[in-house]
């Protein structure tokens, strides 16, 4: 089983940056894409980032774009999400997520990904 491990949330300021980590462990290791999504109070869980173990290809949602970059280094089986100039409205619970199988392109929905990690809070305050 494949198991997520989140972390690098916490409070800062507007303007301000974090880099959250997600460690990955588990074989055999089936998915070739690892993706960021992301929760507010009151909203559905909604698409951050994606990024595959091979190649230089990634995938942002418009609201992060140019803000927000996606990484790996896949010796440490880690994925990591750098997020600069945050805005209130990028306060949520951020999880990292995997599929169970290879699949094609960057999915968006939370049903494309069978493995999730707890989460970790980013708060951004005004």
């Amino acid at each position: 089983q494949v198991q997520l491990v989140e972390s690098g949330g916490g409070l800062v300021r507007v303007g301000g940056s974090l880099r959250l980590s997600c460690a990955a462990s588990g074989r055999p290791f089936s998915s070739n894409v690892m993706g960021w999504f992301r929760q507010a109070p009151g909203k559905e869980r909604e698409f951050v980032a994606a990024i595959r173990w091979s190649g230089s290809s990634t995938s942002y949602a418009d609201s992060v774009k140019g803000r927000f970059i996606i990484s790996r280094d896949n010796a440490k089986n880690t994925v990591y999400l750098q997020m600069n100039s945050l805005k209130p409205e990028d306060t949520a619970v951020y999880y990292c997520a995997a599929p169970n199988r290879l699949i094609t392109g960057f999915p968006r929905t939370t049903a494309a990904y069978t493995y999730w990690g707890q989460g970790t809070q980013v708060t951004v305050s005004s």
